[in-house]
């Protein structure tokens, strides 16, 4: 089972695969058209020097949760360094002459890679968060200027990432907005349960006459981790009359399928310091042109406002951009790789799914979803003898592993339902894969797992902090 994730743990093959170019300033390229800094392919990546881009982590640990931080090579650090002198040697003319270029040359790689129509349609912020604050609070000034009624509403998912149920809070809510969440099944079996779900919450977001301002999806849920049937929920949407889409897809790029004219959404976020090997914090922000995008402003409010999105977002005062300018150095380093992005998300996500099915065999549990809505993450059931019975289980079982084992692995807590009786599996582990993991790292989880098992260790013993 795992000997081909053991023979080849850096995911390199042995020929290069032609990678299709296309001019960068060409706004109508298609998504087959993937930028590239070669006239040629460039050399691939040996074992050797994936340990060599990846030697500043710590050997001690397994650490088998890409998702949270994500990772970044050597070289891109490097690189990263050289702007940051560059700035510092003479800021000046740093600021006059090179960095607007150079934001602008990491926008467009964005915009080719997520095949968006226009340059224009691509703002680069330090977070996903941020990104979610500009879309909240222009849907909160819809309110306050009386063009939204008091108690229209938003739809989100139950499982929306806690940062941005807060920024709703923040925004919509306060505004005057009311929001109805979309319960999910957890563990979950076909997607169909989830758009049977997202159908009903709609209806019910507009009944009393009610109007749906906006609709939030996650593209992949942080925890537990899901791929959502984005392109399925956004079409509903249309039908249904919700104003405006947002998706949220902070684990998107790098992680799973990023086409904006496929998905169609009005706004779309993604972390490029999670899958895309670029260092924190940056992210971009998708806002469809045809979109009513005048009320977009960065929350940040500097010398660009009202210039537009993109320009606001490339200049909010003084500040390190260094890791907005590295895409270029971050798409070398991608390219070195079988099949670019598409090579390395097929690969993640077979081992993740391949490391997930050895850990629930040595367990007897079970996946929290079927593979196919696996991205390079996947939920893992614990055995039930761990006694999993809190989040804050949950959470001084994940410092455990970290302190005891040198395992680092989030640990999520799902509580039983109605009826299920003892020996449920309440807890489940979200596994992540990346380039550099090799299945020693699983196999430590496992074997650190099993030895709790077997020393009748339960989450009740665990000292209360």
């Amino acid at each position: 089972m795992a000997s081909s994730l053991h023979s080849n743990n850096t995911q390199i093959c042995p020929n290069p695969t032609a990678l299709n170019g296309g001019s960068a300033a060409d706004g109508n390229s298609q998504i087959s058209k993937k930028p590239r800094l070669y006239a040629d392919p460039p050399p691939l990546f040996t074992p050797s020097d994936i340990m060599s881009e990846f030697s500043h982590h710590d050997p001690a640990v397994a650490r088998i949760n890409n998702g949270s931080f994500g990772c970044c090579p050597s070289s891109v650090l490097s690189a990263q360094n050289q702007l940051q002198l560059q700035w510092l040697r003479q800021p000046d003319n740093f600021y006059f002459n090179q960095l607007q270029p150079k934001i602008i040359q990491s926008r467009t790689i964005i915009k080719d890679i997520i095949n968006a129509d226009h340059v224009d349609e691509v703002s680069i912020v330090d977070n996903a968060t941020t990104a979610a604050a500009i879309v909240l609070q222009q849907i909160a000034w819809g309110f306050a200027e009386g063009k939204f009624c008091r108690g229209d509403a938003a739809v989100m998912l139950h499982y929306a990432y806690g940062a941005v149920k807060k920024s709703v809070e923040a925004y919509f809510t306060r505004a005057g907005g009311y929001v109805i969440e979309v319960p999910l099944p957890f563990p979950v079996s076909s997607a169909d349960e989830i758009v049977k779900e997202f159908r009903q919450a709609l209806r019910r977001g507009k009944q009393n006459g009610r109007k749906v301002r906006l609709a939030v999806i996650d593209h992949v849920t942080s925890m537990p981790t899901v791929v959502i049937p984005v392109k399925e929920l956004v079409t509903i949407c249309r039908e249904e009359g919700v104003d405006q889409v947002f998706v949220d897809a902070a684990h998107g790029i790098g992680c799973v399928d990023v086409d904006m004219k496929q998905i169609g959404a009005d706004f779309y976020t993604s972390n490029l310091h999670k899958w895309f090997f670029c260092p924190p914090s940056v992210a971009f922000l998708y806002c469809k042109k045809s979109t009513n995008n005048s009320d977009l402003h960065h929350p940040v409010v500097s010398h660009e406002y009202g210039n537009g999105l993109a320009i606001e977002s490339a200049w909010i005062g003084t500040r390190d951009y260094s890791s907005y300018l590295v895409v270029p150095k971050v798409l070398e380093f991608i390219n070195r790789f079988e099949g670019g992005i598409e090579g390395i998300k097929k690969r993640n996500h077979e081992y993740v799914v391949e490391m997930g099915q050895m850990l629930v065999k040595a367990w007897g549990t079970r996946l929290g979803c079927p593979p196919e809505m696996c991205s390079s993450m996947v939920m893992v059931g614990l055995p039930a003898c761990l006694g999993i019975s809190s989040d804050h289980d949950a959470l001084e079982l994940r410092t455990c592993l970290r302190d005891k084992f040198g395992v680092e692995v989030p640990i999520y807590y799902g509580p039983p339902k109605d009826g299920e009786e003892g020996g449920v599996v309440t807890g489940y582990a979200r596994i992540s894969y990346q380039v550099y993991n090799k299945v020693e790292d699983y196999y430590k989880f496992r074997d650190a797992i099993n030895q709790l098992v077997d020393n009748a260790f339960t989450c009740a013993s665990l000292p209360i902090s």
